[in-house]
């Protein structure tokens, strides 16, 4: 077996302690990472525009003179661009649009008892911020992703914020986007900083509600701190990239391995991970991974990743998914002709990719899912972005005269064995007045 690509271990003779320790995944165990983003969001919250430029010209090695690119200029950056990319741009955001404008839900009024009316309405988050990245690599996609649910639900106010490009300004294929989705101004701040300034707002970045997108590990300790330091909430942790690919004897190798690089190009904090029932899957796999690296133009990066991955050679596939379970990866490719036999065992994933022709570049671009999903193993506990990201559910009640006759004995009784009598006497007076 080539252990120069990715390291194997036997599932079985591992320990728990060993599991555990293979499970983990961009751990800031020295908090280096969270000191440096501490500092930069002090810098932002204390200097704030003027951090924003500095930090441009320190990460992004461009002298920023102002800190957004607007509707004039997002016009002529988008004509510029060829026609099958709009058009494939088009596709995706049709798709994408399809499948969330989907997830609306119409109100339902539930009578809980005689004269007792309960129902639940959504209520778009006014102003968000959303965070496209834009360093190595590029992302409309991710555009997408945020802004089409966004505008779905309504929000009266979509602050976006990327890295600026080299030249001071967006790339095109954002520009384009952001016709798309009507969006007419986009801020030029990336990493951190972009978090700090959406989270408590600078002259020119207005302050929002709720902050979403993915990035970095900084990106991500960023918006871990601000969701507990000030008002503003986040979607989720959505950090470096990872995928989990379970295969047995039916996959195609050459899939597999396209698959596994496909995540590792994101990043060198990436992961790809193999479960397999089969040690010659996972050989063949390793030497396609071999072959597709050499030709790839990102395999420098790639290349990183993969030594942060690895292979699990497992007796069957309730073992695979056992283990799946514990890693809780944020992209999970089921490889097999046989998924139907374990999609009911699936507890944590963030998204789910079905069959041998089924690839995640297809939820990550055009299928109509969302892209944005929770990585570290935060699948146990988040969802990944849809349109109630961007909704607040608000309850509503209304008791007519017969319902607080009925129900009134109740509350008075709850609320008296709880020594709460003001409580009590809200009811109390209300059925005196009958």
């Amino acid at each position: 077996m080539k252990d120069t690509i990715m390291r194997q271990y036997n599932f079985k003779a591992l320990s728990k302690a060993d599991i555990n320790q293979l499970i983990l995944r961009n751990t800031d165990s020295g908090n280096a990472i969270r000191e440096s983003v501490l500092n930069i969001i002090e810098e932002v919250k204390t200097h704030g525009d003027d951090a924003l430029k500095n930090f441009a010209q320190k990460f992004d090695q461009v002298d920023l003179q102002q800190l957004y690119i607007g509707k004039e200029a997002l016009t002529k950056l988008a004509e510029e661009i060829p026609q099958q990319v709009k058009d494939a741009i088009t596709t995706a955001y049709q798709n994408i649009k399809k499948f969330h404008e989907s997830q609306t839900s119409s109100k339902q009024v539930i009578e809980t008892s005689i004269g007792v009316n309960c129902w639940r309405e959504s209520r778009a988050i006014e102003r968000v911020g959303l965070y496209i990245p834009g360093g190595s690599a590029v992302l409309p996609s991710t555009f997408l992703m945020l802004g089409v649910p966004a505008k779905i639900a309504g929000c009266k106010e979509i602050v976006v914020c990327s890295p600026p490009q080299k030249n001071g300004s967006v790339n095109g294929y954002i520009a384009f986007v952001a016709q798309l989705l009507g969006i007419e101004k986009i801020y030029l701040a990336g990493g951190a900083q972009a978090v700090a300034a959406m989270a408590y707002g600078t002259a020119s970045i207005p302050k929002v509600d709720k902050i979403f997108g993915p990035g970095n590990q900084f990106v991500t300790m960023a918006k871990t701190i601000v969701q507990s330091t000030t008002n503003t909430a986040i979607d989720m942790p959505a950090g470096p990239s990872e995928v989990l690919v379970i295969a047995d004897e039916t996959a195609n190798p050459v899939f597999v391995a396209a698959d596994l690089l496909a995540q590792a190009e994101h990043g060198p904090d990436s992961q790809a991970v193999l479960v397999s029932t089969s040690a010659s899957l996972i050989e063949k796999s390793l030497e396609e991974v071999s072959k597709q690296l050499a030709v790839l133009p990102r395999k420098e990066v790639a290349a990183k990743a993969l030594t942060n991955s690895y292979t699990v050679l497992v007796d069957d596939l309730e073992e695979a998914m056992d283990f799946s379970n514990q890693y809780a990866p944020e992209h999970l490719i089921l490889a097999t002709d046989n998924w139907q036999l374990i999609t009911d065992k699936i507890t944590n994933a963030g998204s789910v990719f079905l069959g041998n022709l089924t690839p995640e570049s297809a939820g990550d671009y055009a299928s109509g899912t969302n892209h944005t999903l929770p990585t570290s193993a935060y699948a146990r506990s988040y969802s990944g972005v849809s349109l109630d990201s961007f909704v607040k559910k608000i309850t509503f009640q209304h008791i007519s005269e017969s319902g607080i006759k009925n129900l009134g004995p109740t509350v008075e009784i709850l609320a008296e064995i709880e020594g709460l009598h003001a409580h009590k006497n809200a009811v109390t007076v209300r059925l005196e007045n009958i």
